[in-house]
């Protein structure tokens, strides 16, 4: 393929930038005309609590996790794009406690517009992703369309009684962050110009690394839920996981790792349409200090590809964790702590 080609791959994505999902409000809204599901013992997790995934269960021992995830390019470099891609959708069935099995490719490509060889480097990215994770491809389908979209649907295992939700937060949890925050912000300004090649390897990086190891060390410590950060950001997983528990989180905006320059470039205008999107849906459910500005309260909400893990642990187990998960090469973060049981809000800590 031409450099030329590589150059604009992100430039076939209508909506730039972050690969946005439709907003949350948005969502909510179309959800709420569709008639109830019925009512199925064996559906362990579902709609109810805004999940990662749903879960089925099979028998006394064993229950399958299913999720499924796509998005336009985020990245010129194709091969990134399908590491991105994989990892992403893989990352549900961690943050469910399950162990991810197979994958299905779901690809839309101009066929007659970009070189196919482009197509080839975004499944060869996304074939190796899913062979670090232990995932084996079993097929796929493809459309000819005019935006490239690529991603995955992900089946996986998990045992009835270790299933992990974003339901059973415990006043008295410590939330740990597995990744910065920033992504959106970031993945925007590649499609300005605005990022060096030191600066777009650093968010590639982070979003095509797997959740595998800090899913797997977190399965032996006391979580009570468990979520990845992803298109609604920071604030608005973490708003689901208060609101599905009935608690109230306090995050310290100081503790959550950001990745750099991310300030900057929001203030030269790179916030995607999505996170200011999540700022509308998550702003009356967070309190905010008075003393931080629109740009960070943004970067909180920043819509996230392929983010970390959100967890929450006891407090007695917190540090361990923690230090295990970074003695692991993960990068971890104690960003904040439930603290009492009421309907779902977010308090932001602001010293700044």
């Amino acid at each position: 393929m031409s450099s030329e080609q590589e150059i604009k791959l992100t430039s076939f994505s209508s909506k730039g930038g972050c690969g946005c999902k439709i907003g949350p409000g948005d969502l909510r809204q179309v959800l709420r005309n569709l008639p109830p599901t019925e009512a199925n013992p064996n559906l362990l997790v579902g709609l109810d609590t805004s999940d990662d995934a749903g879960v089925y269960k099979l028998s006394d021992d064993l229950a399958i996790v299913q999720t499924v995830d796509f998005f336009t390019p985020i990245v010129d470099d194709p091969y990134s794009f399908g590491q991105i891609a994989a990892a992403n959708a893989i990352s549900d069935v961690y943050a469910m406690g399950g162990k991810p099995l197979t994958a299905l490719n779901i690809v839309a490509f101009p066929i007659a517009t970009l070189d196919k060889s482009i197509l080839s480097e975004i499944l060869r990215g996304a074939a190796d992703k899913a062979k670090e994770a232990g995932v084996t491809l079993v097929g796929g389908h493809s459309i000819d369309d005019k935006e490239p979209k690529f991603g995955m649907a992900v089946t996986g295992t998990v045992h009835p009684d270790k299933i992990r939700t974003n339901a059973g937060a415990q006043v008295g949890d410590r939330l740990i962050l597995t990744k910065p925050i920033g992504v959106g912000i970031m993945t925007t300004s590649i499609k300005k110009g605005l990022l060096s090649p030191d600066e777009i390897a650093r968010v590639t990086g982070v979003m095509a690394a797997l959740n595998k190891t800090a899913a797997e060390i977190m399965e032996k410590y006391d979580v009570h839920a468990c979520t990845d950060v992803t298109g609604f950001g920071l604030l608005g997983h973490a708003l689901e996981m208060a609101s599905a528990s009935q608690a109230v989180i306090s995050l310290s905006y100081e503790a959550v790792p950001v990745l750099p320059r991310t300030r900057e470039l929001a203030e030269l205008g790179s916030v995607p349409g999505g996170t200011k999107n999540n700022y509308a849906y998550i702003q009356e459910n967070v309190t905010f200090p008075e003393t931080m500005d629109q740009i960070d309260q943004w970067i909180l909400c920043d819509a996230v590809t392929s983010g970390g893990l959100l967890i929450s642990v006891s407090n007695e187990d917190a540090e361990s964790l923690l230090a295990e998960l970074r003695a692991s090469h993960v990068e971890a973060s104690l960003i904040g702590e439930v603290t009492e049981i009421s309907r779902g809000h977010i308090n932001v800590i602001y010293s700044t």
